[in-house]
């Protein structure tokens, strides 16, 4: 599975308090976004002054050395295990990393070149638990005024200076022996991750699974022991089981979407006649209409819809032919505020009685005529041609204009 990037769409859709615009934007919310790598921002939005990246799936402090604008970077609830790649903010006054997976408590050495950063949170990291954790931290970063929401105060910073030899041994040593435990759960979850790929392999070959709606029922039996087995299972909370848990999730996502669209595709067969006889209308354009004549089926097939309760099957009482009259479905429609106009033609069976009416002389054209003291139309006016008797008609004379 590849990484979920940081798209120029995305932070366009996140950019809209600036108009969509990435190049002058000072501040980003990218919180909840399943990001699993950390990119591409120091390119397009230089900027930046307050970037939120909290609860997404960043397993490193990568590619913001460029933002020499950034005062606030929030990446709590993260996959991160070292502090690094942050000495080229310049500006850096705040940084929160609660909730993430720092063990190397000396990577905060790498901090001392931000000058100005003021405020530290390192809650619910596995190096808050480190005999001497605060004494190093703060004797390590001069410049810190805050640590984990505590003000620090003159005389603890000159306590802790005044120990830091030995605390610096002790954390050194707390903190090899945090990186052999986690060398050991990465090689754990690489087995499992392996087991459960190869489990999952063999079940695909022999049982041939296939999305269709006799197993669907087969599915959701399996799926769920599945689910009650993947979370009951006692793991570890690491970096890599906070990946897996995600990973599975979303690949339960995707199957069950296949699964509905499966269902959308395979559409059951039309019945055409119940167990006891009963013919049922099925008003599909093309489809095979069925009516009883003589107590059999008689099936025909018709070029488009019809309106079923409008249509008639009678015998004519001239000719004897059977003669079925179906208003058809379409309708030419006049837009209007109040009313529309809806022109029915109907289909015979019987081809010499198929006929077509004609829709412009429904109504008959009358003649108006002008009523009361005042005439509503024109008079017609008559030309009289003058007869003149003694007229001669002389072809060298021009006529008149």
């Amino acid at each position: 599975v590849g990484w979920k990037q940081i798209t120029e769409d995305l932070v366009r859709r996140r950019a809209e308090h600036n108009n969509c615009e990435i190049f002058s934007l000072e501040e980003i919310s990218l919180h909840q976004q399943e990001i699993e790598k950390l990119e591409y921002l120091d390119k397009w939005c230089r900027d930046l002054k307050i970037l939120y990246l909290q609860n997404n799936l960043i397993p490193k402090l990568e590619n913001v050395g460029k933002l020499k604008k950034l005062e606030y970077l929030n990446v709590a609830l993260n996959n991160i295990e070292r502090i690094e790649n942050l000495e080229g903010c310049e500006e850096l006054k705040k940084l929160d990393l609660t909730a993430n997976f720092i063990g190397e408590l000396s990577s905060i050495e790498t901090l001392k070149y931000n000058i100005h950063l003021k405020e530290l949170f390192l809650v619910g990291n596995p190096c808050t638990e480190f005999e001497g954790y605060r004494q190093f931290v703060v004797a390590t970063l001069h410049q810190l005024k805050c640590l984990d929401s505590k003000e620090i105060e003159r005389s603890e910073r000159i306590q802790a200076l005044q120990n830091y030899p030995e605390v610096k041994q002790k954390i050194r040593e707390q903190e090899q022996a945090y990186l052999l435990k986690r060398a050991r759960e990465k090689e754990e979850a690489q087995r499992r991750m392996q087991e459960r790929k190869e489990k999952k392999q063999n079940q695909m070959e022999s049982d041939k699974i296939h999305f269709s709606l006799s197993s669907l029922r087969i599915l959701t039996v399996e799926d769920d022991e599945e689910d009650r087995r993947f979370w009951e299972e006692l793991t570890p909370y690491t970096p890599e089981s906070r990946l897996e848990t995600h990973r599975y999730i979303e690949e339960k996502r995707r199957a069950k979407d296949n699964i509905r669209e499966s269902k959308k595709r395979e559409k059951s067969p039309w019945r055409l006649v119940t167990a006891d006889g009963k013919v049922l209308n099925v008003n599909v354009p093309k489809y095979i209409n069925l009516l009883l004549v003589k107590g059999k089926p008689f099936q025909f097939v018709l070029p488009e819809e019809v309106k079923p309760d409008s249509s008639s099957a009678k015998r004519s009482q001239t000719t004897g032919h059977l003669v079925v009259s179906m208003p058809k479905g379409w309708a030419a429609f006049k837009a209007s505020r109040t009313t529309s106009y809806i022109f029915v033609e109907k289909l015979e069976v019987d081809p010499s009685k198929y006929s077509f009416p004609d829709v412009t002389k429904i109504i008959q054209e009358k003649e108006r005529t002008g009523q009361g003291p005042v005439s509503l139309q024109p008079k017609r006016i008559t030309e009289t041609k003058k007869s003149y008797v003694d007229f001669e008609n002389n072809e060298d004379v021009p006529p008149l204009i």
